[in-house]
């Protein structure tokens, strides 16, 4: 025209804009049968009224912090966000929130107080509700709501944003197919109903109101969020407004978007500029009802802010296909604005406009698919750096563990020779010289460049030192090796099928970690180990029980006479010496007599047993990334219509923790356990996980704590008991017996710790956790004689494969939260943040322990 308008920003398409953030709202909670169900109002608006509605695809991690970043700054946050989710710093980026306070928009908010940490001092108003307490789920919502009735009537706001936590919170406790999800949603039903009222009772002829309904993520099938399945990255987005057209003809599923796509569309309805470095492209039906002119020039502007980012980002930018696209849509709209301003109004000029349109969305398109791979370009040479010190240590402990493995237990690391070498200094020269050549030409920030460099040079001499202390403890063990192979004619050591196994098995896993695949489904090489070690450990045992009888035919008249010759003129290695105690020379006998009668074939079955353990194992948990999906009994038992069964479950599981883990315990400590047992099943009964047999249905749901605090007493007393039992061995006497029973008493209170935290469905992992390390105990480790290294890597090799049975893996998503907050009244970050990282990684913390205890019964050896 006459006076350029292109440096004005549009005027707002919307006088007040109330956001309703529903966390881990699915799609299928709004768009499938529970909608239907549970929220009737919105239903109605989405099929019959005045709204358009999409499905918004976020992008992992699916956690809150990084979610709200990607919602008001349309960028897409990294996974450190995930770190950073626990404790929120404020949020520096150009985003909506701050765009709204600088125009002089007037921004009320009400609950999770994420927002409050990311934006503060931009509200007028707010109060935040703590984020974390995973067992609240109504007074959470409730301090929400109770501010509503009060805002609504007044007029000294322009955007109102809502945080409802209640829905995410159940979803971590009891899951998506809870009982208590219907309530909910009919909560959320009837809270939109009230807003999209008033909204409508206060609308002015010149602007409308809108009303935007959403999620930050969804829920995966166990109820948690973090990862990249359809259930968690695709939640609901609905605008509704009577601004737009009512809605008729058959229902279609609704269109995907982005979840960034909402910054650059809730700019332009506010009439605000679009965040610096939004990636998201405006939803064009939500202006679809204003003017060709003012269509283009919305889509204009996205596309403008777009390129802008992209010339920053990229070096070569003028050859981007979105650029490109975007440049020859421009001119196609210059042409339109000249034929517009002509007068030429005909159908001719609307076809074209659509034309033009249609071009802007190809190079949006285009231009947020660039930006979003840019996004992807990492700091490189601050994580080589970092992964070459990593690697040094490692080599360096790698280099020192056969001694710290031999009888001696030396661990010595040379530091002293690396100090003084001429190697050194020149490997630090020429490391500063590489330092100072990279940080001089890189074009992008690099975090280790920006550090002070007498910062740089420490890590370039730590680099160096490393390298140095390597080299000589090589040419130690190289000079050491040489003097052994004099000194000693014949090796007389040689290598079992189980040693092969074992260094092997651990060297393959290892190997398959380079593999993005075998990440993702690493409970399968597990799996694959440990079935493979059962059948090695049950040729083993044949072998032991049969073919050692050869041997003695020969040496039974030696046995007989002596039992100190065994050790001496036994040319099989097959006999066991009994253990500790049995010293006795009437004792001393073979193997096949020491495991006599029923004993011999329960030592054959063992391996067997165990691989049937696995087995109904695998089949309660699915868990990776592929078939993580697929029905398992553990939802099965977890689905409403099968509480008594998972109550009959919990019952037996409780009752064979008890047999398996007593046996050792003092008797004050088995009355303990005893009791924090039913203490559990008391505590699952009070949230309504499950039932006692005299009630019908858990209607008195609470959230358990007088009961889970009981049980902790009894925790920390047996833990108690067994410290006190331990100090006692290493101060006042030597009894390895007293050290022994002190460990195992620990191990029981832990056991009783992980069972209050397990889930009821979780319960069996435990018990056959026990069950094993009973078998294996009794029948495969005393009488084959394994050394310490051959039982400390099946240890090892069992905890890792239950970290899997319990149904985690390498995903975010399967942490399971609300074991942090069991006996909790409020969120406590240290206690939360303990019980959540050990109910994760129980199995192989028990393991481990497992592993002190049965080490310490065998001084002896």
């Amino acid at each position: 025209g006459t006076v350029s308008n292109w440096t004005k920003i549009p005027p707002p398409l919307f006088k007040k804009v109330v956001l309703v953030l529903i966390d881990a709202l699915r799609d299928d909670f709004v768009f499938g049968s529970k909608g239907k169900q549970y929220m009737p109002y919105t239903t109605q608006v989405v099929e019959k009224g005045t709204s358009y509605s999409f499905i918004a695809e976020a992008k992992p991690p699916t956690v809150t912090m990084p979610r709200i970043k990607a919602l008001m700054t349309g960028g897409i946050p990294g996974f450190i966000d995930v770190i950073v989710n626990l404790n929120s710093p404020a949020l520096l980026d150009d985003n909506l929130i701050w765009q709204a306070k600088a125009a002089g928009k007037r921004i009320i908010f009400y609950g999770d107080d994420t927002w409050v940490k990311l934006f503060p001092k931009h509200f007028v108003e707010y109060d935040g509700t703590t984020s974390f307490f995973v067992s609240d789920f109504t007074e959470v919502d409730y301090n929400v709501t109770r501010h509503l009735d009060r805002v609504l009537k007044r007029d000294d706001w322009d955007l109102l944003i809502l945080h409802y936590l209640g829905l995410d919170h159940i979803g971590h406790m009891t899951g998506p197919n809870s009982p208590l999800v219907g309530p909910k949603l009919r909560e959320m039903d009837n809270i939109l109903k009230k807003i999209h009222i008033s909204l409508l009772s206060k609308e002015e002829a010149s602007l409308p109101n809108l009303l935007v309904v959403c999620g930050d993520h969804g829920m995966s099938e166990t109820g948690s969020h973090g990862g990249s399945s359809a259930g968690e990255v695709h939640t609901p987005l609905l605008f509704i407004s009577s601004a737009f057209e009512k809605r008729s003809g058959p229902l279609t599923q609704p269109e995907l978007v982005q979840q960034t796509d909402l910054a650059s569309t809730l700019a332009v309805g506010l009439g605000l500029p679009i965040s610096r470095n939004s990636v998201g492209n405006l939803i064009l039906p939500v202006v679809g009802g204003k003017t060709m002119r003012e269509q283009l020039r919305f889509v204009h502007l996205n596309g403008f802010q777009l390129s802008r980012l992209l010339q920053e980002n990229t070096p070569v930018y003028e050859k981007d296909p979105g650029y490109e696209h975007f440049k020859i849509a421009e001119k196609s709209h210059g042409n339109w604005i000249k034929l517009y301003l002509e007068g030429n109004n005909s159908e001719i000029l609307l076809n074209l406009g659509k034309k033009v349109l249609k071009q802007y969305l190809e190079a949006l398109k285009t231009l947020s698919s660039s930006l979003s791979k840019q996004v992807a370009q990492y700091d490189m040479y601050s994580m080589m750096v970092g992964t070459v010190i990593i690697m040094e240590v490692v080599m360096l402990l790698l280099l020192s563990v056969p001694k710290a493995l031999s009888s001696q237990a030396e661990f010595e690391v040379p530091l002293s020779p690396p100090l003084f070498s001429l190697l050194f200094y020149l490997m630090c020269l020429m490391l500063c010289a590489v330092h100072v050549i990279v940080c001089t030409s890189a074009e992008s920030l690099c975090y280790f460049c920006s550090m002070s460099w007498l910062t740089a040079v420490g890590v370039m001499m730590l680099i160096s030192a490393l390298m140095c202390g390597i080299l000589s403890a090589t040419v130690k063990i190289f000079a050491n090796s040489r003097l052994s192979l004099k000194n000693t004619a014949v090796s007389g050591s040689s290598w079992s099928e189980i040693d092969v196994l074992i260094l092997a098995g651990t060297s393959g896993h290892v190997l398959s970690l380079g593999a993005s695949s075998f990440i993702e489904e690493e409970h399968q090489t597990w799996y694959f180990l440990i079935n493979t070690l059962c059948l090695a450990l049950c040729q083993e045992l044949c072998r032991n029980n049969f073919l050692v009888k050869e041997c003695d035919s020969q040496h039974s008249t030696t046995m007989k006479q002596n039992f100190d010759s065994i050790k001496e003129t036994s040319e099989c290695k097959n006999i066991d010496i009994p253990a500790a105690g049995n010293s006795k020379l009437g004792k001393a006998t073979s193997s096949p007599e020491f495991i006599k009668g029923s004993d011999k074939w329960m030592s054959l079955a063992s391996p067997w047993i165990i691989l049937i353990c696995c087995r109904l194992l695998r089949s309660l948990n699915q868990t990776g990334v592929q078939w993580a999906h697929r029905p398992d009994f553990g939802h099965w038992l977890t689905s409403s219509e099968h509480k008594s069964e998972l109550s009959f479950l919990t019952a037996v599981s409780l009752l064979m923790i008890f047999f398996l883990v007593q046996r050792r315990c003092s008797l004050v400590s088995k009355i303990a356990i005893a009791l924090g047992l039913l203490g559990v099943y008391s505590y699952r009964a009070a949230i309504g996980n499950v039932i006692f047999p005299w009630q019908h249905d858990s209607k008195d749901i609470s959230k358990g704590i007088t009961e889970a605090r009981f049980v902790y007493v009894f925790v920390l007393g047996i833990v108690f008991t067994g410290t006190k039992d331990l100090l006692k061995s290493q101060v006042i006497s030597a009894d390895s017996s007293v050290k022994s029973t002190g460990l195992w008493e620990v191990y029981s209170g832990l056991v009783l710790l992980v069972a209050l935290l397990f889930r009821p469905h979780n319960l069996p992992v435990l018990v056959f956790c026990l069950l094993i390390q009973t078998i294996m105990t009794k029948y495969i480790w005393r009488p084959l004689k394994f050394d310490a290294a051959q039982i400390t890597i099946m240890h090892y090799w069992f905890g890792q494969a239950f970290f899997y049975f319990q149904g985690n893996s390498n995903g975010i998503a399967t942490v399971d939260i609300s074991a942090g907050f069991v006996g909790l009244e409020s969120y406590v970050e240290i206690p939360a943040i303990f019980l959540t990282a050990f109910a994760t990684y129980a199995g192989p913390l028990l393991w481990a322990i497992h592993l002190l205890c049965y080490l310490s019964s065998e001084v002896s050896r």
